[in-house]
C-alpha cells in the first residue's frame, strides 16, 4: 500500500511538472512592440543622438497615448554607439541579438550608419536612418540595393548640388575654397558634388585643403585658404569643428562668406563660432521651425524640452511616425511585412514635408532650405524644390 501511494505520488508531481512545462513552453503574447535605437548619445555627435533620442521618445509616447499600436504599447531601446563606427556595430547588434527589437532607427552619421547596415542585412531587420546622408547608405558602390534600410532624409549629392547653386545664383560668387573632414563620408560626399556642380558650371575650386574630426587648430590650413583669394568657403563638416573654423577664419581676417550642409544645425554652433562670427554664413537644412508643417511639431519639442529642435530632431521624429505607419500599414511587426510597407511609402507627411520613398533607392524625394545665420540666430533663406 505505502508502494502504491509513492507511486501514486511521483505520478502526480511528474505531472504538475509536465502541465508547467508546457505552460511555459507557450508564454502569453508580448504586450509591446520593441524598437531599437542606435544612437550617439556620447562623443563627439552626442547632441545629435540626444535631438533623435528627444523626437521619438515624443513621437512613441504620443502614440501610446493613443493606444499604442495594433494593441500594443511601443518600446524605444537605445544603445549609444559614443559616435564612433565600431561601437554602432555592437549597438545593432545587441539591440537585434539581445534585445529582439523588430526595427532600428539610427544611427545619425553616415559613417556610423554605414556600420549597422550589414548587421541590419545579416538579421533581415529594417533600420530607419533619420540623419545618414551618405549615398552610399542605401545603394552599395555596385550599384545593388541594401534592401533592408531606408532613411527620412535627403542626400548628400541632392545637398552639394543645393549649396553650389546657392553660391552661384543667390550669392553672385563662383571662386570657391573647399574645406573638409578627410576621414568622413558625410563631408567627402558633399564636398564631391558641390565641387563637380560648381566647376561644371564654369566655377573654380581655389584650395582644397582637409582636416580630421576632433581637430581644434585650423589656423595654418586656412591661412592657404586665404592665400589662394576664394568668394566662399564650402565646409560641409560637423558643427564641432565647424564653429572653431569659422572662429578662426574671422580672428585670420577672412570675411568672404561660409556656406555648409545639415551637420552646421546645432544649438552649439553659436556657442563654439562666436554670434558675430557667423554672420555671413548659410547652410543647407531638411527644415524650418516655423513652416505650417513643422510649427505643431516644434511646439511640442519646445514644451517638453524647453529647448528648439534642431533638423535632426524633426527627421527623428519623421523616421519613428514612418516606422508607425508601415506598422499600422502591413498590421505586423513581421519584418518582411514592415520592409515592403516602408517601401512602398507614398505621400507620407512628414513634419519636414511630404515624402515619398522611392523603392529602386529607399531614398526620399523632399525639398530642402537655405538658413542664414544672423548673429548666430537662424533665419529662413529659401525654400529648394529637388
Amino acid at each position: 500500500m505505502r508502494k502504491s501511494k509513492v507511486v501514486l505520488g511521483i505520478a502526480v508531481i511528474m505531472l504538475g511538472l509536465i502541465s508547467g512545462c508546457g505552460s511555459s513552453a507557450a508564454p502569453a503574447a508580448s504586450e509591446e512592440i520593441k524598437i531599437g535605437g542606435d544612437l550617439e548619445l556620447s562623443g563627439g555627435v552626442a547632441t545629435y543622438g540626444q535631438s533623435v533620442l528627444n523626437s521619438v521618445n515624443l513621437a512613441f509616447e504620443d502614440q501610446n497615448k493613443k493606444g499604442g499600436v495594433l494593441g500594443k504599447q511601443l518600446k524605444f531601446i537605445t544603445a549609444d554607439n559614443k559616435s564612433e563606427a565600431g561601437e554602432s556595430t555592437s549597438a545593432i547588434t545587441k539591440l537585434i541579438t539581445q534585445d529582439k527589437v523588430v526595427a532600428v532607427l539610427g544611427a545619425v552619421t553616415s559613417s556610423n550608419t554605414k556600420a549597422a547596415v550589414p548587421v541590419s542585412a545579416d538579421n533581415k531587420i529594417p533600420l530607419i536612418t533619420p540623419t545618414a546622408t551618405n549615398a552610399e547608405v542605401t545603394i552599395n558602390k555596385d550599384g545593388s540595393l541594401n534592401s533592408w534600410v531606408f532613411r527620412s532624409c535627403f542626400l548628400d549629392p541632392f545637398q552639394g548640388k543645393v549649396a553650389a547653386n546657392f553660391v552661384m545664383n543667390t550669392l553672385k560668387v563662383n571662386k570657391a575654397a573647399v574645406f573638409i573632414d578627410q576621414k568622413d563620408d558625410y563631408s567627402k560626399g558633399l564636398a564631391a558634388e558641390f565641387s563637380k556642380v560648381l566647376t561644371g558650371a564654369g566655377g573654380t575650386i581655389t584650395d582644397t585643403e582637409n582636416y580630421v574630426g576632433g581637430d581644434k587648430d585650423f589656423k595654418s590650413t586656412l591661412t592657404r585658404i586665404k592665400a589662394s583669394n576664394p568668394e566662399v568657403v564650402f565646409v560641409p563638416g560637423y558643427y564641432n569643428e565647424v564653429g572653431l573654423i569659422v572662429k578662426q577664419a574671422r580672428e585670420l581676417g577672412i570675411t568672404v562668406p561660409f556656406v555648409g550642409g545639415d551637420g552646421w544645425d546645432s544649438e552649439k554652433l553659436p556657442e563654439l563660432a562666436g554670434p558675430a562670427n557667423l554672420n555671413n554664413t548659410y547652410y543647407v537644412n531638411h527644415m524650418w521651425a516655423e513652416d505650417p508643417a513643422t510649427k505643431p511639431f516644434a511646439d511640442a519639442y519646445k514644451a517638453k524640452y524647453n529647448a528648439e529642435p534642431d533638423a535632426l530632431a524633426a527627421l527623428g521624429y519623421d523616421a519613428a511616425e514612418m516606422l508607425i505607419a508601415a506598422i499600422k500599414t502591413s498590421g505586423s511587426t513581421e519584418p518582411e511585412k514592415l520592409r515592403s510597407a516602408l517601401e512602398n511609402t507614398k505621400d507620407f507627411q512628414g513634419v519636414t514635408g511630404v515624402i515619398t520613398v522611392d523603392p529602386k533607392t529607399h531614398n526620399p524625394v523632399k525639398s530642402a532650405v537655405i538658413i542664414k545665420l544672423v548673429d548666430g540666430k537662424k533665419t529662413l533663406l529659401t525654400h529648394v524644390n529637388p
